[in-house]
Formats: C-alpha cells, sequence, structure tokens
C-alpha cells in the first residue's frame, strides 16, 4: 500500500511543476500583450492629444470668436406627457410643390390663394395649384450667403383688411405688397434709426382687424438673419417689439431687450400682442387695452423648444412652430450651452454656423396653445422623417399649412382626419 501512495504523490508533484511551468509562460505572454496595449494605448493617446488637444489650444488662445456669449440658463426642459407626448401625427403632412419652392417661412390666405415668401427673395402665390411670383422685394442675384442682404428675405406675411399683403422682410423692413399687381410700398425701413438702433433682422408682423395698426419685430440690431444661428447662441438681448401706425406713420418700441423677438400675435380680442422670445423658449405678453395697458408678463413660460411665429387657431387659441426641441427625457444642448459661455466660443472658434447645427437633432413640433396658455395638443415628427423646423402653423379651411425656412416644399396637414 505504501508504494502505491509514493507513486501518486511523485506524479502529483510533476504535475504541480508543469502547471506552474505553464503559469509563468502564459505571465510572460500577458506582459508581452500589456506591454504592447499599453504602448498602443500611449500612442492612441499622444496622437488624439496631438491632433485634437494641440489644435482646440491653439484656436482657443488664438482665434477670434465670432460671437460674444452671455451665460444665462433655462429650467428644465417640460416632460414630454399629456398634451405634449410625442407621436407621429406630423408625418401625415403631404408636402406639394416639391422643389418647386424653398424655404416658405410664413404663409397667409386670401380665399383659395395661398401667398409665402421664399429662400430666394420673393413673393408668391398659389393658386389652382400653380405658383406665380408677386414681387420681389430686393434684387438678384439670390441664392448665395453673401447675397441674401441685397436680395432679401421675406419672412412675416399677412394679408390686411383691404385685401393687401403686408411683408416683414429681414433685410429690408416692412412693406405693402398689392397682390394683383406686385406693386411694391415701403412703410418702415430697415435703415431707419428707431430710437437710437437700425433694424438688422425684421422679422414677423401683426395687423389689427381695421389695419391702423402693426405690431412687428426686429429679432436684433447686431445680427442678420443669415446668422441667426449666432444670434440664439449669443443670447444677445436687443430684440424690440413695436408698433407702427398706419395714419401717423409712426413707429414706438413697445418692449425691448429681448433674446431674439420673433413670432408676433394679436389676441382675438386685439386687448394684447403675443411674441416669441425664441432663446429663452417662452412666449411674451405685451398688454396694448384695457386696465392692464403698457403691462406686460409671460404667456407661456419653459416651451419645449424654441418657438417661431405664432398664428391663431380656430378653437380661439394658437398655433405655434417650433424651430427644434428641448428634449426632456434626453440631451438638450442649448439647455447644456446656455450657462457655459467659454464652450461656445470654443464651437464657433472650430465650426461653422452650418456645422455646428450638425450637433442639433432634427424634429418636428407644433403646438396649440389655449387662451389661457395652456397646452392644448401637439403634433410630432421625431427626427423630422417628414417635417422639421416648424416656422410657422398657419391653419385655413380645415387643414394646417406648415412653414419650414428651410423647407423645399409646402407640407399641409389635414386636420380632419387626425
Amino acid at each position: 500500500g505504501g508504494r502505491m501512495k509514493e507513486g501518486e504523490g511523485l506524479r502529483q508533484r510533476r504535475l504541480q511543476q508543469s502547471r506552474v511551468v505553464a503559469d509563468e509562460s502564459r505571465d510572460v505572454d500577458t506582459k508581452h500583450v500589456s506591454a504592447y496595449s499599453g504602448k498602443v494605448f500611449r500612442i492612441t493617446l499622444t496622437t488624439l492629444v496631438v491632433t485634437l488637444v494641440v489644435p482646440l489650444l491653439t484656436a482657443a488662445l488664438l482665434l477670434q470668436s465670432p460671437i460674444n456669449p452671455q451665460p444665462f440658463s433655462y429650467k428644465e426642459p417640460p416632460l414630454l406627457v399629456g398634451p405634449l407626448e410625442a407621436n407621429d401625427k406630423l408625418r401625415q403632412a403631404e408636402c406639394l410643390w416639391e422643389g418647386q419652392l424653398y424655404g416658405p417661412e410664413s404663409i397667409a390666405h386670401l380665399g383659395d390663394v395661398i401667398f409665402t415668401g421664399t429662400a430666394d427673395g420673393q413673393i408668391v402665390k398659389i393658386s389652382d395649384g400653380n405658383i406665380h411670383s408677386v414681387a420681389r422685394i430686393g434684387k438678384l442675384p439670390c441664392g448665395m450667403r453673401e447675397d441674401e442682404p441685397t436680395c432679401g428675405r421675406p419672412l412675416g406675411l399677412r394679408v390686411g383688411p383691404n385685401g393687401t399683403l403686408f411683408v416683414a422682410d429681414a433685410y429690408y423692413g416692412l412693406f405693402e405688397v398689392n397682390p394683383v399687381t406686385g406693386e411694391v410700398k415701403m412703410l418702415v425701413s430697415a435703415q431707419e434709426v428707431i430710437q437710437g438702433k437700425r433694424m438688422a433682422f425684421v422679422n414677423d408682423l401683426s395687423i389689427t382687424q381695421n389695419g391702423r395698426k402693426i405690431y412687428f419685430t426686429d429679432s436684433s440690431s447686431k445680427w442678420q438673419r443669415r446668422d441667426h444661428k449666432y444670434l440664439v447662441i449669443e443670447g444677445t438681448a436687443d430684440g424690440r417689439l413695436m408698433e407702427y401706425d398706419t395714419v401717423t406713420k409712426q413707429v414706438e418700441v413697445l418692449m425691448d431687450d429681448l433674446r431674439f423677438a420673433n413670432g408676433v400675435q394679436l389676441s382675438p380680442a386685439e386687448d394684447y400682442v403675443l411674441v416669441s422670445e425664441t432663446t429663452l423658449a417662452r412666449i411674451r405678453r405685451y398688454h396694448i387695452s384695457g386696465l392692464r395697458k403698457g403691462g406686460q408678463d409671460i404667456f407661456f413660460d419653459n416651451l419645449p423648444g424654441l418657438p417661431d411665429n405664432i398664428r391663431p387657431s380656430s378653437s380661439g387659441g394658437y398655433w405655434v412652430g417650433m424651430a427644434t426641441l428641448r428634449q426632456n427625457p434626453g440631451f438638450s444642448v442649448m439647455d447644456f450651452l446656455a450657462p457655459r459661455p467659454w464652450l461656445k466660443n470654443l464651437i464657433f472658434k472650430l465650426f461653422s454656423q452650418e456645422m455646428a447645427m450638425k450637433f442639433v437633432p432634427t424634429y418636428g413640433l407644433v403646438l396649440e396653445l389655449n387662451e389661457d396658455g395652456s397646452v392644448r395638443r401637439s403634433f410630432h415628427d421625431p427626427h423630422g422623417v417628414v417635417v422639421s423646423a416648424v416656422s410657422e402653423a398657419s391653419e385655413h379651411g380645415g387643414y394646417l399649412y406648415l412653414g419650414s425656412y428651410s423647407s423645399p416644399a409646402l407640407c399641409r396637414l389635414d386636420l380632419n382626419q387626425l
């Protein structure tokens, strides 16, 4: 019995030795691998530092930032629940005249005729399904960024009580246009100095039912429309709401220091005017008659995105086109950047406005607000598959016409199908 045990002991000892040897050689292998991967890691890191950090630092130190951002902050964006809950109703929109008109920013209706202003500086009318040019406020050439100030860019568009068109051209000012003859009459020139400032970015307008007064916005006296992304990111507070009296020809400033004054809409009773303050994701209200005349307050604070034009809805409330979404849950670029001017400076030292916008997800969103400022309903197109960056939602004859400053078509939603 003793010999058997001895033999087993030897065998076990041999097994243990060979195991130790194998372990050691495995250690050597691992050392090689880890030394190698360490080297790779160091090289990768060095390369990253050299290719990313060095240019970043150089940019940070040497390049001029095109903007001078002011820190501000938002409240946490509202959750997309209840009447704000995401859906894909905007995807039911039909897009018409694809490729025949570009950037229909604002839409007006006269009977069955549709009017809109396009990116090539024209005011066009669509009747019987055909597009006709009505007028051009600026002059050719058009199409390039550097042409825009002379080409002009018709934005807000309304039909007045006598059937003429009223147009806010971003570069030229406020105009009345005869839709039949195409005759253009200047009401307020953007070159006019109003309370010490010229208008760099005339945006939207709303007209009283009797046609006497026109309420309009100048988004900024510093940034032009072609630099509207700088205006948002910088947080410039030089937007204004103004009142033009068609009889006395006088302009009065009602509100100043707005961060991107945008869409304008008179209330149905004409006792107040709503103004989108785009950068701050809210809608301001200015009282023009009654006990609160001259007073102002916030009609809707903390919208789920950045508001553009406001138009009346048949329910007695308002349609608000939303340029972008502030995601919640999720990551909102706008909210993240707002309190970090240094980061904004860095981004715009390195990227053009167009490149920087690639970081903002595309999304289609229209809100219908009740007259008391609560949300009635919302139409969405997540990822902007059919409709994105809605500049205006204009209701007419059971349809919601969707403006967009970058769309190559005019889309409309059948409200009776929803």
